[in-house]
């Protein structure tokens, strides 16, 4: 449990880095109710690591006080929004906000993501370019990678138990290096031989860098820590002396293969944007694409009739025909699929925003240079917009009101982050080629707990079984 506390504190002390102290004496802001600091120093950061999470904290402190409430983080001033129409008061659709880039630049210690709205655009922008063409451009790979895992789960006795959260871990390694990065990670070997080198740091490692650069930030043990520090850091020096061989090699040539990097290298970027913009899609769209993968083949297993549905859909678009990107995006229910998937696994249920004038959101006035948290976990699971909340339905999505609310949020349309453009296409993939050859079956007597970090996942390993359809 502490473990996932830490995780929680340093998401946030990586998102107020830049707020000024406010004090515990003003207890609450303009009267938003919450709770006033457990202790000066700390706020109510015991109430967070009690809770086991920072997700599981807002679900306590929405249902307490309401829609809008404050607590302490240290002396800082936090504010979280609980329910869809308070976060419509406060979202601006003009404005972007990734919250992994906002994470992972901190952790990192990047400093070139400051600039103006209009270079902030254009960096997005370079980063979606990046997405469709890296995607158009290897299709191929994508569909040969998802064949290569079913050949494996086809060679499996109906008796095996399947690793998933570690195959679909090792699958999104494949695709996100392969597709960022390039020829360079062609074969397993030079996957394998990756991860070995970059340690805490690398793509391959995510969950060490979240365990191992979060805990060192938290409590200053990486500074005192040498041994530690000098791991980290050699880690991220070799990452970061990849890729700029790549964009060097990149630069100034064509190639028949697009790769992400080549998106940002064709923008009116330095080299060390292009490096930055590049390691963190790398690391981000890793993790959401390997955790989109594993709840949405978890909850098919436990959904015999939407996985029915879902192979009767895949078999109606495909036939007996190859599968192509054009087909692809004609998998209306894949796509409600992964939407609700997304919705009941909380994926990613803590976003942010700092504050940058005065605002009022209700009757409530949230003070210049407040960190305002967006519960989406909470959101998410809210009866009032979700019906039967905690049921896989994909067919909710079939409503052109509900998917309005859900892309509102930023999970689809265009506010959706590239990292979730990329896991959603890669995980459709994967999902057209699985259930048109396998049954997917769940464990029988396994109960799958929940572990709620930037990204959620299962706290255990995720077994299921396969069965040939024919």
């Amino acid at each position: 449990m502490l473990d996932f506390a830490i995780f929680a504190v340093t998401f946030l002390l990586a998102l107020v880095g830049a707020v000024l102290y406010l004090y515990p004496a003003f207890r609450q802001a303009a009267g938003i109710p919450g709770i006033t600091p457990t202790e000066e120093k700390d706020g109510n950061l015991p109430d967070i690591v009690n809770s086991g999470s920072l997700h599981e904290f807002l679900v306590n402190l929405h249902e307490r006080y309401g829609p809008v409430v404050s607590f302490w983080f240290g002396r800082r001033l936090v504010v979280s929004l609980g329910t869809v129409d308070v976060l419509k008061q406060h979202i601006n659709p003009n404005k972007t906000s990734d919250p992994f880039e906002t994470m992972l630049k901190s952790l990192l210690r990047y400093q070139s993501g400051g600039g103006n709205v209009s270079e902030n655009h254009m960096r997005k922008k370079l980063c979606e370019n990046g997405v469709t063409n890296s995607l158009k451009s290897n299709f191929a790979l994508l569909l040969k990678l998802s064949e290569e895992l079913l050949d494996k789960w086809l060679s499996y006795p109906e008796t095996q138990h399947v690793p998933l959260s570690q195959h679909m871990l090792g699958f999104a390694m494949k695709s996100v290096t392969q597709m960022v990065m390039g020829s360079t990670f062609e074969n397993d070997q030079e996957v394998v031989r990756f991860q070995k080198n970059h340690g805490t740091i690398c793509i391959l490692t995510y969950f060490q860098v979240w365990s191992e650069i979060g805990k060192g930030f938290l409590d200053g043990s990486l500074d005192k820590n040498t041994t530690r520090k000098k791991q980290y850091e050699d880690a991220l020096v070799q990452l970061e002396s990849v890729l700029r061989n790549i964009i060097k090699e990149r630069k100034g040539r064509n190639f028949s293969q697009h790769i992400f990097i080549d998106s940002l290298v064709q923008g009116n970027l330095n080299d060390q944007q292009i490096l930055e913009d590049s390691m963190i899609f790398s690391l981000a769209s890793c993790i959401i694409t390997a955790k989109l993968c594993t709840w949405a083949i978890c909850f098919l297993t436990t959904s015999e009739e939407v996985q029915k549905k879902l192979y009767e859909e895949i078999n109606q678009v495909f036939g007996n025909g190859p599968i192509t990107p054009e087909k692809i995006e004609q998998l209306r229910y894949c796509q409600h699929v992964l939407c609700e998937t997304v919705r009941t696994a909380k994926l990613t249920p803590v976003s942010a925003q700092l504050q940058d004038i005065e605002g009022k959101i209700d009757q409530f006035i949230i003070p210049r240079e407040t960190l305002v948290l967006y519960a989406l976990g909470v959101v998410l699971q809210d009866p009032n917009t979700w019906p039967s909340p905690h049921k896989f339905d994909p067919d909710r999505f079939d409503d052109e009101l509900v998917m309005k609310t859900f892309s509102s949020l930023g999970f689809s349309g265009t506010r959706e982050c590239p990292e979730l453009r990329f896991a959603y296409m890669v995980t459709t993939v994967l999902l057209s080629v699985l259930v048109k050859r396998l049954h997917l079956l769940s464990v029988e007597g396994q109960v799958i707990e929940t572990k709620y970090e930037l990204v959620t996942s299962s706290r255990e390993e995720a077994w299921i079984t396969v069965s040939k359809r024919y």
